[in-house]
């Protein structure tokens, strides 16, 4: 079956500190491919595979003094994500650690009779699971 990790009870810490109005973490890991053609053939007879990099985005009600410090002193910080079922002890757990990130863009959206969300883009050196 399936661990189905809850939202509300996870956390997502930027350099240790927790992000407040955090409202969604999105990200994808990108590996370069090249295809490789067999003489002759129009099939791929192998896989050349180049630079792996990490793109997410985190959207914050309101915004976070933290990450604008980070976008406008291109400073580079640790975002750590941790995933939880439950509050109980034994419930089941991940941690995503993104390494070496920068905020590379800002956006801002206030809708009528909303709060404001505030999107900020980063990139990693590196994901890992545990």
């Amino acid at each position: 079956m399936a661990t189905v990790f809850a939202a509300s009870r996870s956390t997502v810490l930027v350099d240790g500190e927790q992000i407040e109005g955090l409202q969604s973490l999105t990200f994808r890991v990108v590996t370069e491919q090249e295809d490789v053609g067999g003489v002759g053939s129009s099939e791929r007879v192998a896989v050349i595979f180049g630079l792996r990099t990490v793109q997410g985005e985190l959207a914050v009600r309101s915004a976070n003094v933290k990450l604008d410090e980070n976008l406008q002193q291109l400073r580079k910080f640790q975002l750590v994500a941790n995933l939880r079922q439950t509050d109980a002890q034994d419930s089941p757990k991940r941690t995503l650690s993104f390494d070496d990130c920068y905020t590379t863009d800002k956006s801002f959206n206030a809708g009528a009779g909303g709060s404001v969300l505030t999107s900020y883009r980063f990139t990693a050196t590196r994901l890992r699971e545990e």
